[in-house]
């Protein structure tokens, strides 16, 4: 019984290199802060959030799925520890821009100053 070795320099370069273009295009986004995206709104808030939200999860669940190996799993095991993640990222934005709109429109319309 022999293993041969195999190295994964391509699969470490794709990685690199997706990742890698993802962050330029939000990197790109966050400077330039296209007018078509930043001042049109859905759901409450700026089609350039969304982009950046959506964006920031397809990394990390391709962070997950090729650093924690969970190409090579059953599509359950991926599901079972991806949806968990998924839904408690949006729970946590959910509640976050919930929160944040509430003290901004307390401080909007209140006579408090804003002093931070």
């Amino acid at each position: 019984m022999s293993h041969e070795h195999v190295s994964n320099t391509k699969r470490i370069w794709t990685v690199f290199g997706i990742l890698s273009v993802i962050t330029i295009v939000e990197v790109f986004f966050g400077i330039t802060k296209p007018e078509f995206l930043h001042m049109n709104n859905l759901l409450g808030m700026n089609l350039l959030n969304w982009l950046f939200i959506i964006l920031t999860l397809v990394k990390a669940y391709y962070i997950v799925y090729a650093f924690m190996h969970m190409e090579g799993e059953k599509s359950v095991l991926r599901y079972a520890v991806v949806l968990p993640l998924i839904f408690l990222v949006i729970y946590l934005l959910f509640i976050l821009l919930t929160e944040g709109n509430y003290i901004f429109e307390v401080f909007k319309i209140s006579t408090i100053k804003w002093n931070f």
